[in-house]
């Protein structure tokens, strides 16, 4: 038996008996549990950000790119902002329990659902150590135990995180099994997790496209996947174009390294000449490299001041992850919807306008988890949409969508009352 499949099932056993009692804790106990690690997580700064660097100045080392680099730092600031989700997330009400859809049947049986916790959630992610408490938070919150499987590349960070949340948990008298966190770093742990569908109730891979499609394809367990944003913005002929460009410099470069930032940028033929120059030059501050196709080329050109690159197939429906944006002059909204279905990934696309029938139609026909109207797609974001925090953003329609909430990592079961009731 390899020994760290061994830990692994064992661990599982642990999770899947915690589940249970997880299952029925009080709103009291798990607010405390959270308002505990959120005060560990500043009380226990110094531990964190050292194990940090460790994995950061490893991860530099072996040419780590920047959008991965960037997300796997920790500074006091973003530990701060971690902190701050987990207290919103206590601050939130709690969704177990919750009675709903309740109704009197013509024979006299009151039938309803009752909200339940998914029983224990598989965790597998790479490069991003504040997963590990967000996807905690939101398990304790919602009753779920919680099986975390982090990359090589943020062990030490993953790992210093998780002691931190069992610590916290156990002053309120929560079992750590509640929060597994498997430290061997060997990869067939991965291909083994995915069969374990007698403990695992759910998988939620967060990384890459490759690791996503490997767990989607793989898991004996339902998965919920997402995370790989290929997001458009969408300049119509009769947006404000101050407004615009504010927008889609927003979305751009506010965080370039997120999955909601903007990658492609269409343009309308109609403001082209007026509007492109605008944003090339805000973009041009920052070093943005636009990657544009002849219309937009012969426009921009002149400037040799831009970053200015011949767009190629490929660069339709790429998620850059970086100051990078393709950019294209659209004929019309319709060229623009189609453009978008060809080569968009579901997950945040954005019209300015201030035409309201093109806004509508925008949103009526554009097929994404979140579809904006004059808004930066940077706000598909949990705690941007009032969730506290977030698990990810699934790109999928079963059984969520978007960003993943308390709400959604919780069932429902049936409950039916009756008074001597049976079938004829």
């Amino acid at each position: 038996m390899n020994p760290a499949i061994d830990e692994l099932k064992k661990k599982a056993k642990v999770a899947k008996a915690a589940s249970r009692r997880m299952a029925y804790l009080s709103t009291e106990i798990k607010n405390d549990a959270l308002a505990n690690i959120a005060n560990d997580l500043l009380a226990r700064k110094d531990e964190i950000l050292a194990a940090n660097q460790i994995d950061w100045k490893e991860a530099e080392a072996s040419k780590m790119s920047t959008a991965l680099l960037d997300r796997l730092l920790l500074t006091s600031e973003r530990l701060e902002a971690i902190a701050q989700d987990v207290r919103s997330v206590a601050a939130l009400p709690d969704p177990v329990g919750e009675i709903f859809d309740m109704r009197t049947m013509p024979n006299g049986l009151l039938a309803g659902r009752k909200r339940v916790p998914l029983g224990v959630i598989g965790a597998i992610y790479e490069s991003r150590p504040n997963v590990t408490i967000d996807i905690s938070s939101l398990c304790l919150k919602s009753g779920n135990a919680l099986i975390l499987r982090g990359g090589k590349e943020t062990i030490n960070s993953n790992s210093t995180l998780a002691r931190v949340v069992q610590d916290a948990i156990a002053k309120v008298g929560i079992s750590d099994g509640a929060v597994q966190f498997i430290l061997s770093t060997d990869r067939a742990l991965v291909t083994h997790m995915l069969t374990m569908s007698d403990t695992i109730d759910l998988i939620i891979p967060r990384g890459g496209g490759g690791l996503i499609k490997f767990v989607k394809e793989k898991a004996a367990m339902p998965v919920v996947a997402g995370g790989i944003g290929v997001c458009h913005t969408y300049v119509d002929r009769s947006a404000d174009l101050a407004q615009a460009v504010a927008i889609a410099c927003n979305a751009k470069v506010q965080r370039p390294t997120v999955c909601n930032a903007l990658d492609s940028l269409l343009v309308h033929a109609d403001i082209a000449q007026a509007y492109l120059p605008k944003i090339a030059k805000e973009w041009a501050k920052v070093g943005v490299e636009m990657r544009c196709d002849q219309r937009a080329l012969a426009i921009l050109e002149s400037d040799p001041l831009l970053k200015l690159i011949p767009a190629e197939e490929a660069d339709w429906g790429k998620e850059f992850l970086a100051l990078i944006a393709a950019v294209k002059v659209v004929d019309s909204l319709d060229e623009a919807i189609r453009h978008i279905e060809c080569y968009g990934s579901g997950h945040s696309e954005a019209i300015l306008t201030r035409d309201y029938n093109a806004v509508m139609r925008f949103l009526n026909e554009v097929d994404a988890a979140c579809v904006y109207a004059n808004a930066s797609t940077r706000f598909t974001d949990g705690g941007q949409f009032g969730l506290g925090a977030e698990v990810g953003i699934s790109t999928q329609k079963m059984h969520a969508r978007g960003p993943l909430g308390l709400k959604e990592m919780t069932s429902y079961k049936w409950i039916i009352f009756g008074n001597g009731q049976v079938r004829p």
